[in-house]
């Protein structure tokens, strides 16, 4: 794994697209995954910006995408519990179902080889359109590793 590769561009991929005011994103994750290794080993957050994730809650998030329950249950990251409204080969959308935002939340996933990027936006079909675009420079360059 190419750690030094992957902290430069999350570096300057975060600064671009993660904030509050011009910004497709408000917050991101990076968590290790690897969907063959053994249950037992736990999936930790390689890389956040304006979320501060605890890694046994994630545990739970990880394990709701490898026992592919998108369809069934919700899932929380930080005091949100989002929907899956949207499902395709390696990414998905949810809203927000506890939000106080008049506009709502979304969060966009997407499964590379080695991780999973959480992508969370405010906003409704126009600001999800701009964080899945960010979303996916980020997964581009990591696929150019095969990470």
């Amino acid at each position: 794994m190419d750690w030094a590769f992957v902290h430069k561009i999350w570096d300057k991929w975060a600064s671009a697209n993660i904030g509050y005011s011009g910004h497709p994103l408000k917050a991101a994750l990076l968590i290790n995954y690897d969907p063959t290794g053994p249950s037992r080993l736990l999936s930790t957050i390689a890389e956040q910006e304006g979320i501060k994730a605890n890694p046994i809650e994630l545990s739970h998030f990880v394990d709701f995408i490898k026992q592919n329950k998108l369809q069934t249950e919700t899932f929380i990251i930080g005091s949100n519990q989002y929907l899956v409204t949207t499902i395709h080969e390696n990414w998905f959308g949810a809203r927000c179902i506890n939000t106080s935002k008049p506009a709502g939340e979304g969060a966009i996933v997407i499964q590379t080889a080695a991780y999973i990027l959480v992508a969370l936006y405010e906003g409704s079909i126009g600001p999800a359109s701009r964080a899945m675009a960010a979303a996916d420079q980020l997964t581009w360059q990591l696929g150019r590793k095969n990470l």
